[in-house]
This record gives C-alpha cells, structure tokens and sequence, in this order.
C-alpha cells in the first residue's frame, strides 16, 4: 500500500490564477522598449514556415494582435518549459494579458474578466457573441474557442466584418487619467490592440462592468494563430506561455519571408 506521503499533488490551475502571476512577472516598459512581456508559443511543422508568416505578418500589420514582435525558435531550442521537436517550429508572439502586466506595474488594480469572441461589422465592434471566464475555465479562454472553428478572422479582414478573438478586463475608474496615459504609451511603443475603452460604470460591447469600474477591451494575441486555423494548416499553440524578454524578440516586418 502506497504511503498517503508518497502521492503526488495533482492541482487543478484556473485561468485566472496564471494570469495573475504572468501579470506580476511582466516588467516591460513600454517608455524605454524593455523588459519581459508574456509570450504566446505556436508549433507548426517546419514546411509550413513561410506560408504561417505571411499569415502572421498580415495579421500582424491589420491591428489583429498586440504587437509585431516575434520570435522564431527551431529545433531543439527551447522556451519556458517547451523545446522544439525536430521536424517542428515554435513561434513566439506577444500576448494581449501584457497589456493587464504593465497596468499592473503603473499601479492600476486590474481584474481580467473574460475571453471570447467579438463581433465586427463594417471595421467597428460591435457586441461580444461568446465568452469564457478565467475564473472558471483551466484553460485558455481564446485558445478553447479558436479550437472550436468558430472565428472567422480572415472574413474579418477581407471584407471588414466577422467574428476575432479578444478579452475584457476591469479597472477602477478612479484610475482613468493613469490609464490613459499608460495606454498612451503603449500605443507610442508600437503596441496596439486596444479594442475598446467604455466609459464608467458602463456596458462596453453589451457586457455590463461591476459598479465604479470600466471595461477594457484588447484583441487577441491569438487572431494570427486563428487564421491560420481557418486556412486549414496545423497549428498547436500555448497560449500565455510563459514570459520573455522583449530584446529577444524582432519586428515581424524585418524578417525575410
């Protein structure tokens, strides 16, 4: 009979509670360009390379994700607990839950909320159509419904209506001037995303905020991945990953396709 000492302790991780502590690792300042920023890790098979960059770069160039840093990683590199297998490629890209890491690290309490899908029609946001709470789920929210085929990001971008992936969360609205400017300067430093910033105490894309709140909408870092899904290519991606430094990483722009 096995000793009650000896078992090892299986723990289920909700969402939330990652993100929680990738948010408290994230040092990135968006003033000086450098620091840690949490990473979403992409495996694809080594052949389909260049056709997934093209896809990311058009993705990337459209506003569809948070930012156009990425990192190639080949086989046997490895990044947070994952090595590249042979005959594989990891890709390494921004995740939106950096944008709650550097409010955090400016003093602004946030409270990740949810994922889902969000609904464009004619360029402009319009109403969230399905959701997953962090605090609920043990896996990621953006991850589980872009395995369900049912985004239609490419639709999005060809023709200025569909479904992308994106998330919500809450800050207190006695932060609202820190929060513009910190929204500022991301947005200086090349970073884009921000969806949506609602006005106090106010639904924002048909959800309604907790009393004394604003929401804040930011796209997926997963849109890329998404597409690439809807074009048929086989994708594995990790989101929330793990956390990197930013140097590490290039504008996807610089890279020879």
């Amino acid at each position: 009979m096995q000793k009650q000492g000896n078992k090892k302790d299986y723990r289920v991780q909700f969402t939330l509670s990652k993100i929680v502590n990738l948010m408290s690792s994230t040092t990135y300042d968006p003033k000086i360009g450098k620091g840690d920023v949490i990473a979403n890790v992409s495996i694809i098979n080594k052949h389909d390379l260049n056709r997934v960059l093209e896809i990311f770069k058009t993705a990337m160039m459209s506003g569809l994700t948070v930012s156009p840093f990425i990192k190639i990683l080949h086989e046997g590199e490895s990044i947070g607990d994952l090595t590249i297998e042979e005959g594989k490629i990891g890709l390494a890209t921004m995740c939106s839950i950096t944008i709650d890491g550097i409010l955090l690290k400016r003093g602004i309490l946030v409270n990740p909320k949810f994922g889902g899908l969000v609904q464009i029609e004619e360029g402009s946001p319009v109403r969230f159509t399905d959701v997953l709470t962090y605090a609920s789920t043990s896996i990621d929210p953006l991850e589980a419904l872009m395995s369900q085929e049912i985004t239609s990001v490419t639709q999005m971008i060809s023709t200025g209506s569909g479904k992308i992936l994106a998330n919500l969360r809450e800050v207190p609205i006695a932060a609202r001037y820190d929060i513009d400017h910190v929204l500022s300067d991301i947005m200086d430093a090349g970073l884009s995303g921000i969806l949506e910033v609602g006005e106090p105490n106010r639904k924002i894309l048909d959800v309604p905020i907790e009393r004394d709140h604003l929401g804040i909408v930011v796209i997926g870092g997963t849109n890329p991945m998404a597409i690439v899904r809807e074009h048929g290519i086989p994708i594995e991606t990790n989101a929330m990953s793990t956390v990197i430094d930013i140097t590490e990483m290039s504008d996807i722009k610089d890279i020879n396709l």
